[in-house]
């Protein structure tokens, strides 16, 4: 989901008002008249539909007659939006403009353009005066001039420094690495994993256009090279190629010698979620052959491993509908699970993070609706399948979606992410047995690590952790590498300080090696219950109290 976009001076619903006009929505009796040049018939669609909802609320005009299908198409997208509230849909809308021309609002007010701001900007992608031009390819790139940025943009950031490895001694600072070789293009909402000193980059987004390059940055000697797989087999029928199609906001995992890439947005979304595997050997891509019942197909979703698992939660469907499904893929029988699980679990949401600590439960934090972020944690017991809300010590993060998280040991960094007004600039963690935030540093200005949907590895350098991040927008599209080399003070701050809990909680009480946090959130439970966390060494223990 768009949630760090570049704001302007428009604040909403003008900035709504802005996007609908830009995009043809003059207040005419006919307001598609001008869809059809700018954008696919499926985004006209879902812009119309979108528009509708926000300026006159859910459908209730009877459907139109059989024999008129442009009619019926439009009275479809719009039914189709049940209740959703007009600034869910205005917000949407944005987004949707967004993603389709990242330049709209600079086309719009021209006089407010600052000239020393250069952004590259896609012809649209998906336009039907362009035939043949699928994805983009051979599309001509145009420059346009962006006043999103505006004076904001900083080309080199304090906090942000640029140094030689071999010099890097602070710890909790984001540097960016002397890096060789050719850099992949500037994306966001990409997969990445770390196999063997090596951080594979798949797919993502660029300018609302979805990509299906594979690139690795060696770690080691931090040069860029891309992979050229040797073919592409559908393991379904292994008698004919399957080509690979391009995507974004998918997950990518590293499981025995190959990626998985897990869902994600395509142009030509299937019905259910599909894996496809790189082999680190071969160099070929290929379509898992899955047995059960396959979740719906999504992007935005979090995909956790744990053991030999995957544990898919959330997401936004290909009709934008966002989730809150529970779905496991065993690795080993390749059989899906649709998992029913007690207690409340986290709202329909994308762009969250998640997280597995001692193997057994799985933490959500952050996310976002079309309209709304979130800065709420929710634990999931694996074991006994419950969900519940515990209490969050420290410095509570701001509301964000589209961040990225990795964890060492007990503790889970979190950075970037954004909250429908600009990027978030503090790299935060949770140690995972307190549940206790703090914050590891901040960053000042429009910079990759305070931007949505970048990726974050964690690996080595001489022996201690190094976070890495890549990619994100935050108003343009980035292809940077940034590293942090954390000193997991936050191990230090593992004591839950009592008295700190707000009223309406039950008070914290002191067990056995460990610290056992009581608490009682309106919404958060089932009525007449308190939950209960309790934290014992390295692995938290759950009991639901009457």
């Amino acid at each position: 989901m768009a949630m760090a976009r570049a704001s302007s001076s428009l604040s909403y619903p003008d900035r709504f008002y802005a996007a609908a006009a830009y995009a043809g929505f003059d207040g005419s009796a006919s307001p598609t008249s001008g869809l059809s040049s700018k954008f696919s018939n499926d985004v006209a669609l879902i812009l119309y539909a979108l528009y509708q909802q926000a300026t006159i609320g859910p459908c209730n005009t009877p459907k139109p007659r059989a024999w008129n299908p442009v009619e019926q198409s439009k009275w479809t997208s719009w039914n189709g939006l049940g209740k959703m509230a007009s600034t869910e849909a205005m917000r949407l809308f944005v987004k949707i403009l967004e993603e389709e021309v990242p330049g709209w609002y600079s086309r719009t007010t021209d006089n407010n353009a600052d000239p020393g701001v250069d952004v590259d900007v896609q012809v649209n992608h998906n336009s039907i005066t362009q035939p043949g031009a699928e994805n983009g390819n051979g599309i001509p790139e145009t420059k346009a001039i962006s006043s999103e940025y505006g004076n904001q943009l900083e080309t080199q950031d304090k906090d942000v420094v640029s140094e030689g490895l071999g010099s890097v001694g602070a710890y909790d600072e984001w540097i960016t690495p002397p890096i060789s070789g050719p850099r992949p293009r500037s994306r966001y909402e990409h997969g990445a994993a770390v196999v063997q000193d090596k951080m594979y980059i798949f797919g993502g987004n660029h300018n609302g256009r979805y990509l299906s390059d594979l690139q690795v940055l060696d770690l080691r000697s931090w040069t860029w090279s891309k992979i050229e797989a040797k073919g592409t087999v559908d393991l379904l029928d292994s008698s004919s190629p399957a080509p690979l199609s391009p995507c974004a906001g998918h997950s990518l995992i590293h499981w025995e010698n190959k990626l998985l890439s897990v869902a994600g947005h395509t142009k030509d979304p299937s019905e259910s979620i599909q894996v496809k595997v790189f082999d680190l050997q071969t160099l070929t891509w290929s379509t898992l052959k899955t047995y059960g019942k396959a979740p719906v197909s999504r992007g935005g979703q979090s995909v956790t491993l744990v053991g030999a698992t995957l544990v898919i939660f959330g997401g936004e469907d290909a009709k934008r509908t966002l989730l809150n499904d529970l779905h496991i893929l065993d690795l080993e029988t390749l059989t899906w699970d649709d998992m029913e699980a007690t207690g409340v679990p986290p709202s329909p949401r994308s762009g969250h993070a998640a997280a597995v600590h001692a193997e057994r439960y799985l933490l959500i934090f952050g996310g976002g609706s079309h309209a709304t972020c979130f800065n709420d944690l929710h634990v999931l017991d694996i074991q006994s399948m419950e969900w519940s809300r515990p209490k969050q010590q420290g410095e509570v993060p701001t509301p964000r979606a589209g961040h990225a998280g990795v964890t060492i040991g007990e503790n889970w960094f979190i950075a970037g992410g954004g909250n429908n007004t600009s990027g978030i600039s503090e790299t935060v963690v949770l140690n995972m047995s307190t549940l206790t935030w703090s914050v590891v540093t901040s960053v000042q200005g429009r910079v990759p690590v305070a931007s949505e949907g970048l990726s974050l590895i964690m690996s080595s350098y001489n022996g201690e952790e190094i976070l890495v991040a890549f990619g994100g927008y935050n108003g343009r599209y980035s292809n940077e590498v940034h590293l942090l080399k954390p000193s997991l003070k936050s191990t230090m701050q593992s004591k839950v300080i009592e008295g700190s809990l707000p009223d309406g909680t039950s008070g914290v009480h002191s067990v056995s090696n460990g610290v056992k946090d009581v608490i009682s959130e309106p919404g958060a439970g089932q009525e007449g219950k308190i939950r209960e966390i309790s934290v014992d060494n390295d692995a938290l223990t759950k009991a639901t109290v009457i």
